[in-house]
């Protein structure tokens, strides 16, 4: 197989798991005999200092024009002033809209080794596997108008407007139930439908695709109820499904669960084109450059390419299995550190999957 992935490393500790996921996603090409041409372009607050802008256009038409975009992460205190017009982040909602994916997958997998990382209770944990599916171009991160203004009376007044087309929710909700039927058949649909008419729309629209799934078994929960049982019961949970806010939070406070916000990959689909994959993780810039940080999310990450873009599935199972072998072995970057363990590197980890890989 040949094909095109182009890396936006981005800011932060972005370019060191970055480089550290393509060594590995290189070394299982070269074993299966498959091309991979790997492209480097800029984006976030690297691409801001470059050209003033956050993402390109020439850089948005070579993801386009791609087979895959492997993201590393953006921000840092350098560009975090809420007041400036350019931030890192939108580079990151134009890049989601310009590729068209809307469903962005983050699994939330407790593995054996690691239960004791988590500050929650092994018999509460132990065995869990979800994926939450979160829509991830609508609602109310990109929904208009988004304004300011200072009212008559001299106060200063900030609004952003929550919307949902049916549409939207409907191909979403589709992709949960596809999945779901593949793994334990329940899917959890979160909204906030007691209060908001948004939700009251997904929660008819899901309700509705349901019905083409008669073997999947659909539930709603409001999302403080969600959120509490995501962490006193979280083995009831196999998909959830939820909308771009919702699931950004949970998909962080879910983080709890496997350890570390650096062992969350993620991928964003669309009905056609490239996908996009990235740790769920930011970019960490306290210890950028330390060659400290956790590089699992952004391989398992790469897993997600192999798996979701180019359909190698069997190599995405080898990395995730390499994975698990490095973890079962005892290696543990500093994130992943109980009492009496030593620190690896960020290479030191990669190495590890690399020669667990051979």
């Amino acid at each position: 197989m040949n094909a095109k992935i182009i890396l936006l490393p981005g800011d932060g500790i972005g370019p060191e798991v970055v480089a550290e996921a393509v060594r590995v996603l290189s070394a299982v090409a070269t074993h299966g005999g498959h091309n991979l041409k790997f492209t480097e372009r800029l984006m976030g607050g690297c691409s801001i200092d470059r050209y003033g802008v956050a993402l390109t256009d020439e850089v948005l038409a070579d993801c386009q024009a791609s087979d895959a975009v492997f993201l590393g992460a953006v921000g840092g205190p350098k560009w975090d002033d809420p007041q400036a017009k350019v931030r890192p982040e939108q580079g990151l909602l134009a890049l989601r809209k310009g590729l068209k994916v809307f469903a962005n997958l983050r699994p939330v997998k407790v593995r054996s080794p690691l239960i004791d990382v988590s500050p929650l209770k092994r018999n509460r944990i132990e065995g869990v596997d979800i994926l939450v599916v979160r829509e991830l171009t609508g609602g109310l991160y990109f929904a208009q108008p988004k304004e300011r203004s200072i009212t008559p009376e001299g106060y200063e007044r900030a609004v952003d407007t929550l919307e949902y087309y049916d549409y939207e929710v409907r191909r979403v909700a589709d992709i949960a139930f596809r999945l779901a039927s593949d793994r334990r058949k329940k899917v959890t649909s979160v909204d906030k439908a007691n209060i908001l008419e948004s939700s009251r729309l997904w929660r008819q629209v899901t309700t509705a695709v349901a019905a083409d799934y008669p073997g999947i078994t659909l539930e709603h929960l409001l999302v403080d109820t969600a959120s509490m049982r995501l962490l006193i019961a979280p083995r009831q949970f196999d998909v959830i499904v939820t909308d771009n806010m919702f699931g950004d939070i949970l998909t962080d406070e879910a983080a709890v669960l496997a350890g570390s916000m650096g062992m969350l990959p993620s991928a964003s689909l669309g009905a056609s084109g490239p996908g996009l994959y990235e740790p769920i993780h930011g970019s960490a810039p306290d210890i950028a450059g330390k060659g400290i940080a956790n590089p699992l999310a952004t391989i398992l990450s790469g897993a997600m390419l192999l798996r979701y873009s180019l359909k190698l599935n069997a190599e995405a199972e080898a990395i995730e299995r390499a994975v698990d072998r490095t973890l079962e072995k005892g290696f543990r970057t500093a994130d992943l550190l109980t009492a009496g363990e030593r620190a690896v590197s960020t290479r030191e980890m990669t190495e590890q999957v690399l020669h667990e890989l051979e």
